[in-house]
């Protein structure tokens, strides 16, 4: 069996101690405890940091597009609270789409329970909302009304 790095150690003695077994970690400095030529060497040999992430076979940097945007994701709406006319935006992505979107009115507040003005809405914006993922008006439904 290969020897475990520092890491490793140290991860699994967090696990012992927190499911009860008494010990305590040691305080930099003292006997026994990892010296910082230890934890450069760990450094050293360590795992690098994937920037990509793998979907199957294909490695896919993020999308310029989401940082932009600055959403955290695809079809993960967000406030825009500083841009003169729309109150949202989104990065929608259905299948291989990618579409940049801002919707709903600054300053307008959509209403929750059903009332007239909800009722007309959705009427009168039915036909696009029924577009899907790519219109704005289905991301307004669902996020503002």
């Amino acid at each position: 069996m290969a020897k475990q790095g520092l890491y490793a150690n140290i991860h699994a003695k967090r696990k012992r101690i927190e499911a009860g077994s008494g010990e305590k970690m040691r305080k930099a400095g003292s006997k026994g405890a990892p010296t910082a030529k230890q934890f450069k060497q760990a450094a050293k040999t360590a795992k690098p940091k994937r920037t990509t992430k793998k979907r199957g076979w294909l490695c896919m940097k993020k999308d310029s597009r989401l940082s932009r945007a600055g959403v955290s994701g695809y079809n993960k709406p967000k406030r825009t609270p500083s841009h003169p006319k729309k109150s949202h935006v989104v990065v929608a992505k259905e299948g291989d789409k990618v579409k940049t979107i801002r919707f709903g009115q600054q300053g307008v507040t959509g209403d929750k329970k059903p009332t007239a003005r909800q009722k007309s809405f959705k009427a009168r914006h039915a036909k696009n909302i029924s577009k899907g993922k790519m219109s704005a008006a289905y991301w307004a439904n669902k996020v503002k009304w």
